[in-house]
């Protein structure tokens, strides 16, 4: 299995540079990149691609909303089966360490490790990625994306997609075209037994935002 890739604790100073969505294009290094400040009041979402600064708005309603609602099912998951000690942890909107690229995450799940986890060792179980409007971020979540955590070692990935209304499932030794599930389809993971995910129920909340 691969592993992450990830580069020296970041140097910190007292003047720390402070990102904003203006330096967009701006080359730099990773340690720069994660010694960096966001200024909480900045939604702006940031991501470090091949040297450069990525600054991208802050997810719409109709990613937001579902995704705080994956989340919800996730930790009643974990609160309330028996088997729910499967899944170690939950975030939302987190940088995933891929060698020198620090890609920004919808949500990134941890299960299997029995432990909190160390976002800069390991790298997540699963990664969830919430599709976006536009060919270019569709081509970054299907393509690019799935290439780069799959070489990190992430073992599934999953691509919510409103559009197609479908989700589809890569595996790290399934086929390219993944796995579909169908807007109406239940999908559940040996990753975490007897947990299930109605898509139905995601879309929905989506489709309240039109």
């Amino acid at each position: 299995m691969a592993t992450s890739i990830l580069e020296d604790d970041p140097v910190v100073s007292d003047g720390a540079l402070v990102l904003s969505p203006d330096m967009a294009g701006t080359l730099m290094t990773p340690q720069e990149f994660d010694a960096a400040e966001v200024d909480p009041d900045d939604g702006s979402r940031y991501e470090l691609i091949k040297g450069m600064l990525i600054v991208t708005p802050i997810p719409s309603e109709a990613e937001a909303d579902p995704n705080e609602e994956l989340g919800h099912l996730l930790r009643n998951y974990r609160e309330n089966h028996p088997r729910g000690h499967a899944l170690d942890e939950t975030l939302a909107e987190r940088h995933v360490f891929s060698g020198k690229n620090r890609r920004r995450a919808d949500r990134v799940i941890w299960a299997g490790l029995g432990r909190l986890p160390k976002p800069r060792r390991d790298p997540p179980t699963i990664i969830v990625e919430f599709v976006s409007a536009g060919r270019r971020n569709r081509d970054r979540d299907y393509i690019e994306k799935r290439r780069e955590y799959k070489a990190l070692g992430v073992q599934e990935y999953w691509v919510i997609d409103r559009f197609r209304r479908a989700m589809t499932v890569y595996g790290r030794s399934g086929a390219p075209a993944g796995k579909t599930i169908s807007e109406k389809g239940v999908y559940s993971t040996p990753l975490l037994p007897g947990f299930k995910l109605p898509l139905a129920r995601l879309f929905m909340l989506a489709d309240k935002w039109k």
